[in-house]
């Protein structure tokens, strides 16, 4: 394997990493999905707030990052997706920005639109970004209608080399019936995941009651989704490339031989969804058992990085074009430059330390279960490192 092959096959499981990373860290927005089902009072209401609003800034930075990410490295995606299906992306961002204005603002004085009104906003961002991310995804492997003119560089009045096709410009996904299934699938998943969080994070007992009721209905709905989903991917016809001439074209049973013939990546999917259901089992089987999201998150990032892999590696076409099937991109006709990706790579040493300061700051954040005695007396605290120092801000009051 020549170095150029090899980084770019290193990048992708990088992106790969972050996006099942993100996925993982939708419990926030599963979380924020509950406030009026499992918050009976304001206080418990106060409390799903405050353990969500601990996290939420993990979820977008993450977002960023894995934008950035697949900036650096695969720039034509990013011009071709984030250029081309912007509506999609924009209301992805929107929505994380209006989850962030509700965070700060429901308990300011002066609050003109109410607590209420914030929370709504922070539901909407539960349905709308696990949803809309969930569908961009499944593109992956269902494709976008695009083509490429790389020719076009030379045009010195639109130099554009990706154009889309239609004028959905990204919200055409949604009309996929697959890509939508998927999108419920990480939809329910995410409140999974924040009910897990909650078990584990809150301190009140009828409010964790509920949280360990919501998990049969919402596993029942993700399994359906999901399976359905993997079942049709299997099955289906897929984007293979030609790796002696570039050329892409539709192979029988292409993400089922992926699997067959990358034997580590099937491994690491099947102990990846053991991993969900046993966390999610486990609770249910055991009332006094709170570690549930722990294996249930290790088994959503174990899980969602083996399907990218799959989208991606073996001689696949990572994000395939309907429009005109030569114009789906691949891991070598979309990467940055050798020189890029090995600089690129480098810098990407660091990220070890990255997250285990990230551990560090989580583990900070909860050492102590949120319970009413903390609602009455602070309000809700998130912890905030300033210059090194433990500083402490209310979320509900």
């Amino acid at each position: 394997m020549d170095t150029y092959h090899f980084l770019q096959q290193y990048w992708w499981f990088i992106v790969s990493l972050l996006g099942a990373i993100l996925v993982f860290l939708l419990f926030v927005q599963g979380g924020n999905s509950l406030i009026f089902c499992l918050g009976k009072t304001e206080e418990q209401r106060k409390m799903i707030i405050n353990s969500t609003g601990w996290k939420w800034e993990f979820t977008f930075t993450t977002l960023v990052t894995f934008g950035g990410a697949f900036f650096a490295s695969f720039p034509l995606f990013y011009s071709t997706s984030f250029g081309g299906a912007y509506w999609l992306w924009m209301i992805i961002l929107f929505s994380f920005v209006l989850q962030a204005v509700s965070y700060e603002f429901q308990s300011k004085a002066g609050n003109l639109l109410g607590k209420t009104t914030y929370r709504v906003f922070l539901a909407i961002n539960e349905v709308v970004g696990p949803l809309l991310l969930g569908g961009a995804v499944a593109t992956f492997f269902t494709g976008s209608a695009f083509y490429i003119n790389k020719s076009n560089m030379a045009d010195t009045v639109m130099p554009v080399i990706s154009q889309w096709v239609n004028a959905g410009h990204g919200l055409d996904a949604l009309l996929n019936p697959w890509n939508v299934v998927l999108g419920l699938a990480v939809f329910f998943l995410a409140r999974i995941l924040g009910s897990l969080y909650f078990i584990n994070n809150i301190n009140e007992e009828n409010l964790v009651k509920r949280c360990r009721r919501s998990l049969w209905a919402n596993t029942g709905l993700f399994l359906v989704f999901f399976l359905a989903f993997v079942i049709r991917t299997l099955l289906a016809d897929g984007f293979a490339v030609n790796p002696e001439t570039g050329e892409v074209f539709m192979e029988p049973y292409k993400y089922l031989t992926n699997f067959i013939e990358m034997p580590i990546v099937l491994i690491v999917f099947l102990i990846g969804v053991l991993a969900v259901l046993w966390g999610i089992i486990r609770t249910l089987w055991k009332p006094d058992f709170d570690k549930g999201i722990w294996f249930a998150g290790i088994g959503t990032v174990l899980t969602v990085l083996a399907l990218l892999l799959v989208a991606g590696y073996n001689n696949t076409a990572y994000y395939p074009s309907t429009a005109d099937l030569q114009s789906s991109l691949t891991l070598a006709n979309s990467c940055s430059s050798q020189f890029t990706l090995r600089v690129m790579a480098y810098v990407s040493i660091l990220a070890p330390f990255v997250l285990a300061y990230i551990f560090y700051v989580w583990r900070s954040m909860d050492k102590k279960k949120i319970d009413a005695k903390e609602m009455g007396e602070e309000g809700g605290m998130l912890i905030d490192f300033i210059n090194g120092n433990l500083a402490k801000r209310s979320f509900a009051k």
